[in-house]
């Protein structure tokens, strides 16, 4: 019988978290983007992943786009016309979900999601002709609007667009994010061109089944942002059924055997928005509820010590001056080789970072999952 630990194992290894080497054009994450949120974001998270991000060229290489839930991903640049295909709502109901309590107003006032989406893009194409920081293209926008696109914002006592229609049609007007910046900047990206069709590995339902099964059809729905209903019409036809400790779930064909063979080992410390993290179905990973919340509360995420497709631990970075330190909190006890294993991830991560590592602090583990 299939169990979550075979999920975690299968998912580990189809993520690429046990690989040491890789390159940018076989990393499997990349094809549904890699969520470029925090200092160890999207870079970290292909680092983790055997790639040498020093070696590569960061803006001929790499593209950062706002897409999937509207949150910044980062894309091999020579795939982002199919991308912005890719990641476009698929109907109106689909577009209206994808952009919550901004469709209310549209559709008081008939104007279709999708076509209000093309009529924010348009405005977004003739504002940025250069790199412009967020703040004054949204106000150039609101500026450009009529009444059903704009909101009051109570915290600025001023009238903007609503938030999820600016950033979804960003890239529906060809526009990227300047990486490493804040508050972000936009620009042109350079000779874009919208797809009208993208290759099947860039299918966000084919992606999730892949990385992320098995599945279910609402966890699907909920990483992508989209109704149920669509995810079901956009159901891969070869997907097949299987039983997670007794619970249905769907995976693709052609991954099955890796599923009921799946042995993934290493450790790494991957970053709080990583894809391992991402997966709806969060009770597969964490099973506890307090360790769930302690994953992943509402503000300030830490990184999960991940140890051959297990959460063994939280992790924080510390840094003060000179001075850099990765803070673990263990979820069971560390032997010698975990302990090791994770000092190499802490030093692959202050290398990344630029510094030395000071320290590798380990909270001394006690039962009842407690620490002192």
């Amino acid at each position: 019988m299939i169990d979550r630990n075979r999920v975690n194992r299968y998912r580990m290894h189809v993520q690429q978290l046990d690989r040491e080497r890789g390159s940018l054009a076989d990393t499997a994450v990349l094809a549904l983007g890699v969520q470029d949120t925090g200092p160890d974001g999207a870079l970290w998270a292909l680092a983790v992943r055997g790639v040498d991000v020093k070696a590569l060229d960061i803006e001929a290489d790499l593209v950062w786009l706002w897409s999937l839930r509207g949150a910044p991903h980062c894309y091999p640049r020579s795939d982002v016309g199919a991308v912005a295909a890719a990641v476009a709502p698929w109907s109106d109901a689909d577009a209206a979900k994808r952009i919550f309590d901004a469709a209310r107003p549209l559709k008081a006032a008939g104007i279709p999601i999708l076509e209000a989406l093309d009529t924010v893009a348009s405005h977004m194409g003739e504002i940025v002709a250069e790199p412009m920081v967020k703040g004054e293209m949204s106000s150039r926008l609101s500026a450009a609007l009529p009444e059903p696109f704009l909101r009051f914002c109570r915290p600025c006592n001023a009238i903007h667009t609503y938030e999820q229609p600016f950033r979804l049609a960003a890239v529906r007007a060809g526009l990227e994010l300047e990486p490493k910046t804040s508050p972000p900047v936009l620009r042109p990206i350079p000779g874009f061109e919208r797809e009208e069709k993208y290759p099947d590995r860039l299918d966000p339902v084919r992606a999730y089944l892949h990385l992320c099964g098995p599945t279910t059809f609402k966890a699907v729905a909920e990483y992508i942002d989209a109704p149920v209903k669509e995810v079901k019409a956009h159901w891969p036809e070869d997907a097949v059924e299987v039983e997670v400790d007794g619970e249905p779930r769907w995976m693709l064909a052609a991954d099955e055997e890796a599923l009921r063979s799946a042995e993934a080992s290493g450790t790494r410390l991957v970053g709080p928005y990583d894809l391992f993290l991402q997966a709806r179905d969060r009770a597969t990973l964490v099973e506890d509820e307090t360790k769930a919340k302690a994953l992943w509360p509402v503000l300030g995420r830490p990184g999960a010590v991940v140890a051959d497709g297990e959460v063994a631990g939280l992790w924080r970075p510390r840094k003060s001056g000179k001075r850099f330190t990765v803070a673990v909190e263990p979820w069971r006890e560390f032997d010698a080789a975990l302990r090791k294993a994770v000092t190499v991830e802490a030093e692959r991560l202050a290398a990344f970072r630029g510094v030395e590592l000071t320290s590798l602090e380990v909270a001394l583990w006690v039962s009842a999952c407690r620490w002192r």
